[in-house]
């Protein structure tokens, strides 16, 4: 691992770490208390089955782009995720997203990050995927933001939430087939040019299920004027395998 966090990320997990002692923290995964990831969940964690279509990172039997993306192509570069949106995933993002255990979102960074790190990618900037400004209003923060940014100070990149922003509010994306899902989010992604154009972003987001979300943004990326976006997530939601034929093709890492 090449990672070497810089003083900005150190003082930030120190801050976690004292409300920690004050405020006893239950893990998202299983609820054991005093630890926001216990390691037991972090060893029953479902790497995202290898080989994947390079461009959207659906898992398939065999290496190359699938038929998909090959009869439409997303706007991402490529699309990765660290993990199966299985248990113990699924319900440390349950809630992160919708109980308020805002402190989880810097315990999960550090997965996505050495995520990065292992695949290789380099990026100018870090983007989240944005909230409407009624959900935001409604929820009170960004899940994605809690993730995005402490994952950002770990790698010591560029991190800046105002690149992209929704025009519009829209209805949830669960339960809608990927054609809904395409639709609901046509065009409700706007990009600023001053702080994208000329530079490779990486785009962010929780979860990804068609990845619908993460083309129309990658779309107003670029046509703001960013030369490539690479789009990553924390979770996958497998299309086309059942939970039952996943593997673990890769050794559990170990994370400080």
């Amino acid at each position: 691992m090449t990672i070497k966090p810089g003083i900005a990320y150190r003082f930030y997990h120190a801050l976690w770490i004292g409300l920690d002692l004050l405020f006893p923290p239950i893990c998202g995964g299983c609820g054991k208390l005093g630890v926001r990831w216990c390691k037991d969940c972090e060893q029953k964690v479902v790497h995202v089955p290898l080989p994947v279509c390079e461009k959207c990172g659906e898992p398939q039997t065999n290496a190359g782009i699938c038929q998909d993306c090959q009869n439409s192509s997303p706007n991402f570069h490529a699309l990765r995720s660290c993990f199966v949106y299985c248990e113990p995933v699924r319900p440390a993002l349950i809630k992160l997203k919708y109980r308020r255990e805002i402190g989880l979102g810097e315990a999960l960074a550090w997965y996505i990050a050495v995520f990065l790190d292992e695949i290789g990618w380099k990026a100018d900037l870090v983007v989240p995927v944005p909230l409407s400004d009624q959900r935001f209003t409604e929820r009170g923060y960004n899940q994605v933001d809690l993730i995005a940014h402490p994952m950002a100070r770990i790698i010591g990149w560029k991190y800046n939430r105002s690149a992209l922003h929704r025009t519009r509010h829209t209805a949830s994306q669960v339960g809608k087939s990927a054609n809904e899902r395409r639709e609901n989010v046509l065009g409700v992604f706007c990009a600023n040019s001053h702080l994208v154009t000329g530079k490779t972003i990486l785009l962010v987001d929780d979860i990804a299920t068609t990845g619908a979300t993460l083309d129309s943004a990658s779309r107003a990326l670029l046509e703001a004027g960013a030369l490539k976006v690479y789009a990553l997530t924390f979770a996958k939601a497998v299309q086309k395998y059942g939970f039952d034929d996943l593997k673990y093709f890769r050794p559990h890492q170990k994370f400080p």
